[in-house]
């Protein structure tokens, strides 16, 4: 085993993980904040992508393909909302229909399942190719890095304001929201119009860092967006109280997952059991919070203390 082959590695797993991070805090959004299991994500991934680079193709400039693909996810997740509060269904079966139906919009997308983009040919903001060895500005990580904290600064702005405050009730106790005249059904779906706005923007980056759009390049995102929430909440969560540093966490627990993704590569384990790996690390990081309730905390006395 080649120590210099993982560290040579580390600087694309950082890049991805950054990419994978913007994805995550749109799942910390509905999965913490609305309190919503929302799958519709496995599907909006790749329309981000998908739109983004069929927009390249079409001439169109980088930043307008990604406003695009970010708007065409905030409809996915107006769909799901629509399909949870105006039609009564479940969040998470609303999730699941949006994503399958959203596989044949995909289709529709890319006209084929697969599409390229080549980083030669096409003036892209982020690429593989500009992880190493090239000017500071154009380096995927900080690209990604700064685009990240620009959300999480208006992510934070808009947390702030009374209909981001109102959002937040409405996930906290949406029966008593309503009793104080909030409209929690709007609320949710803007909720997930936008978190699946920045789940589609994350597709838009995604496509143009691996040169391509993939029918299947969104299978197993929640997975992943969850593994990012909950290691960055098991790491950081002591040390980060604020809201804006609490998504920072989830974008570096996203980091942290691809680093130890690379590390189980460069071990020899087989990549065919890698969702597995996944399955089990985010089952245990969930378990967690739970087994500490019930296995580790102090029993209470009953009666109280005379």
């Amino acid at each position: 085993m080649n120590i210099a082959s993982l560290i040579n590695a580390l600087p694309g797993a950082a890049a991805q993980g950054l990419i994978w991070g913007i994805m995550a805090i749109g799942v910390y959004i509905t999965f913490r904040v609305l309190d919503i299991a929302d799958l519709t994500v496995d599907g909006s991934l790749c329309t981000g992508g998908a739109v983004c680079i069929m927009m390249m193709q079409a001439g169109y400039n980088v930043w307008i393909a990604m406003l695009v693909a970010t708007l065409a996810g905030m409809l996915t997740g107006l769909a799901t909302g629509l399909f949870h509060t105006f039609m009564g269904i479940p969040a998470i079966l609303s999730g699941i229909l949006t994503q399958l139906g959203l596989y044949s919009i995909n289709l529709k997308i890319m006209g084929k399942s697969n599409q390229a983009i080549n980083v030669d040919k096409y003036d892209l903001l982020v690429s593989l190719r500009y992880v190493k060895g090239v000017a500071f500005y154009k380096n995927t990580i900080l690209i990604v890095a700064v685009i990240i904290v620009i959300l999480i600064a208006i992510l934070y702005w808009f947390f702030g304001t009374e209909l981001g405050c109102s959002l937040r009730a409405t996930g906290c106790n949406g029966s008593m929201a309503r009793a104080q005249g909030i409209n929690t059904n709007f609320n949710r779906v803007l909720g997930l119009m936008i978190s699946n706005g920045l789940v589609a923007l994350s597709g838009a980056l995604l496509g143009q860092y691996q040169g391509f759009a993939d029918i299947n390049m969104g299978r197993g995102a929640i997975v992943i967006g969850l593994a990012a929430v909950i290691i960055g909440e098991a790491i950081f969560g002591k040390i980060f109280r604020n809201f804006a540093l609490t998504l920072l966490s989830v974008a570096f627990g996203s980091i942290i997952y691809y680093l130890v993704l690379q590390v189980v590569i460069w071990l020899g384990i087989d990549t065919d059991l890698l969702k597995l790996l996944s399955a089990l690390v985010v089952a245990v990081f969930l378990a967690i919070p739970y087994w500490q309730g019930k296995y580790f905390s102090k029993p209470v006395k009953k009666g109280g203390s005379h």
